[in-house]
């Protein structure tokens, strides 16, 4: 499909990457996952934090493509990162995703030298002129250390790949500035990637969300969207409340690092991949699974994950 601002939007869920234990994709599960969004009518972003994209080799990530977009009806948008720290790969990757059916790419800043709002603003047009897809501003500063100035990012929205941009930025006055910048236009779509803020982003004109949690809940995000979309925040917010209680699971008191790990523990409770995960991370320790478990029961996740997408809005 042809994707423009205007149908970056809905849920967006920031995939993991479902490994074999020789280290492998694990296409089965690729296939699962893939369906598992398709009934919340959620769309997947391969190669994004969440996913391990900075731990997987070139031709794994490439295989992730290959098989997410198989998997995926033609009608529903595939986006994939292409963030590194090497803008021709970077560039090399655009292609290549291109030729694999992909409908727009993401990137954030390549993270090893510190870089000013000039030096900033001259890589990502760089990559937007090479691009020949719709390309997605990434900013999280969590992992490269940086923060995307609004300035920089407003100057370019205006470029003609540029569509929009996720913001995993833990910072409320930023928030309430993009949304100011951004909520009323049509030709550049502003993405939540702070999970906990989506109902009150949504409420002030966000466009479109993208939880690390959808992998687990999809359905809840899809509902708590539509509740937003269509002017009902006390619902909203009773989805982000229960989303962000799941949230808890796998990330309170943990790193970045610690909750992925995590989280495939109970994506694989569920049904939909293994354990595995590629260095530097490491598995959960036993009592650290045995505590998950028991709070996948608790939450009663095996029910509540399949819980499908209400009726779109009109």
């Amino acid at each position: 499909m042809s994707t423009n601002a205007k149908n970056l939007t809905g849920v967006i869920v920031p995939m993991i990457t479902p490994l074999t234990a020789q280290g492998r994709i694990d296409g089965l599960a690729v296939e699962r996952i893939v369906r598992h969004f398709c009934r919340a009518d959620a769309r997947p972003f391969v190669l994004g934090t969440t996913g391990e994209s900075a731990s997987l080799s070139h031709d794994l990530r490439q295989d992730l493509v290959r098989l997410t977009r198989m998997s995926t009806p033609s009608h529903v948008p595939v986006y994939a990162g292409i963030s590194d720290n090497c803008l021709a790969y970077s560039l090399e990757a655009a292609k290549r995703f291109a030729d694999l059916g992909v409908d727009a790419v993401v990137a954030h800043l390549p993270s090893y030298y510190p870089l000013n709002p000039e030096q900033i603003l001259c890589y990502y047009e760089r990559l937007a002129d090479g691009v020949a897809l719709p390309l997605v501003l990434y900013n999280i500063p969590s992992t490269t250390h940086m923060s995307i100035p609004l300035d920089v990012a407003d100057k370019l929205s205006f470029h003609p790949r540029v569509i929009g941009m996720k913001d995993s930025e833990r910072n409320l006055e930023r928030l309430n500035a993009s949304l100011e910048l951004w909520a009323g236009r049509d030709d550049f779509s502003f993405l939540v990637g702070w999970a906990r803020q989506s109902a009150y982003a949504l409420a002030r004109g966000a466009r479109g969300i993208v939880p690390s949690t959808g992998n687990i809940v999809p359905g809840l995000y899809n509902r708590l969207w539509q509740a937003a979309v269509n002017g009902s925040p006390e619902k909203a917010q009773e989805y982000q409340d229960l989303t962000d209680h799941i949230s808890e699971l796998y990330q309170k008191e943990r790193t970045l690092a610690g909750s992925l790990a995590a989280l495939k523990v109970i994506l694989s409770e569920l049904g939909l991949c293994e354990e595995h995960v590629l260095p530097p991370l490491v598995p959960v320790t036993d009592l650290e699974r045995q505590s998950i478990v028991e709070g996948v029961t608790r939450l009663n996740l095996r029910a509540t994950a399949c819980l499908p997408a209400d009726s779109r809005p009109a």
